[in-house]
């Protein structure tokens, strides 16, 4: 979706997805942050109903648990992160939404409702806890579609609620607010006002949510600080909960810029092979 890659053979009138498949693995904890975003080939690429490799790594469904089987290598400072991740669904809803009014791009929150297993080897660590699944999908470039975007997802004492605020490349808008149920219910509430949150510190990318009228939203921690990303952590209030979300904040106008471009291979490099 963001490959620098991928944009350069759509401009010049390729464009295969295939030949640019990517497993995008992010670790954050007291051990520091590990990313690795490792672009490949068609020939890295396998795929059956219930497989997809894409070069060392794998994911499988045995239908009733998603397993990642992860070996990568960080970027831009090389370090290897190996190990296994197992997703458990507590359901699959079965739902997909709209985001443009053409039906170009695509949300599908396979599972918002999940629990996950995490058994690193490199770095040593192991953890559980809620997890969450969903899957974008579009006939054109995200950019071409939108401006920007805000998204959060927050664990509630019974479910998952989301928020998707997006503006569309002609200014205007699609609000998402949805509650999604352990059992695979999937109801729809009046979205709450509208929040500011502090610009990411070091790229400055415009940062905002939503939260309960009386009731603010803070940054807990900034996970990811890009020139056209940011990814944090926020203690906020919806559906008359306290909660904690983990939101996003996508500036497609800063990601299309030819600066930005040139940055991107520093994050995300290609492989030979």
């Amino acid at each position: 979706m963001f490959s620098p890659y991928y944009a350069r053979a759509r401009r010049h009138g390729g464009g295969d997805p295939l030949e640019h498949c990517a497993l995008n693995v992010a670790l954050y904890g007291a051990g520091g942050k590990r990313w690795a975003l490792t672009e490949r080939n068609g020939r890295a690429l396998q795929r059956s109903r219930t497989q997809l490799g894409i070069g060392p790594s794998a994911l499988s469904w045995d239908g009733s648990v998603l397993t990642a089987r992860i070996d990568e290598v960080t970027a831009p400072f090389p370090s290897h992160v190996r190990g296994t991740v197992r997703v458990h669904p507590a359901a699959l809803p079965g739902r997909s939404f709209a985001l443009d009014a053409a039906g170009r791009h695509i949300w599908t929150p396979i599972s918002p409702c999940a629990r996950v297993e995490v058994a690193m080897e490199r770095p040593a660590l192991r953890w559980s806890g809620s997890a969450y699944f969903d899957a974008n999908a579009g006939s054109e470039p995200l950019e071409a579609g939108f401006r920007s975007w805000d998204w959060s997802r927050a664990d509630l004492r019974n479910g998952t609620a989301v928020l998707y605020d997006a503006v569309r490349r002609d200014d205007s808008t699609r609000l998402l607010a949805l509650r999604f149920g352990p059992d695979g219910s999937v109801e729809s509430f009046d979205a709450p006002p509208p929040v500011r949150l502090p610009v990411a510190t070091v790229w400055r990318v415009a940062r905002g949510t939503r939260a309960d009228a009386g009731h603010s939203a803070a940054v807990v921690e900034t996970l990811e600080d890009t020139p056209f990303y940011t990814r944090s952590l926020l203690r906020t209030h919806l559906l008359g909960e306290r909660a904690t979300a983990v939101h996003e904040s996508l500036s497609l106008d800063r990601f299309r810029t030819g600066w930005v471009q040139a940055l991107l291979p520093f994050r995300m490099p290609r492989a030979l092979l």
